[in-house]
């Protein structure tokens, strides 16, 4: 980099900050060739509820599936669109 980064601004409060951000470059402000990668593993992804229509002799067959591996029909669901997004 060869510009010298900016000081940091201080914020009063964490509205203060998002509205500096968005209209402000990062790059800036912070080395990005420093960055590290990081994983949180104790984060759970987030949800969203949707409604699926099936066809009442799919969402029996799949309830008998899912009472055969004795996981919960929606889990199953869950897992089986995953594993086709993915290939597997």
């Amino acid at each position: 980099m060869n510009n010298p980064l900016k000081a940091l601004p201080v914020f009063a409060n964490e509205t203060e900050e998002r509205e500096f951000w968005e209209t402000h470059d990062s790059s800036e402000y912070v080395d990005w060739t420093k960055a590290r990668k990081v994983v949180l593993p104790n984060l759970k992804p987030t949800t969203k509820t949707i409604s699926l229509r099936l066809p009442q002799h799919l969402l029996d067959s799949i309830k008998v599936a899912a009472n055969a591996r004795d996981v919960p029909y929606q889990s199953l669901i869950k897992v089986w669109l995953q594993e086709k997004l993915h290939g597997i």
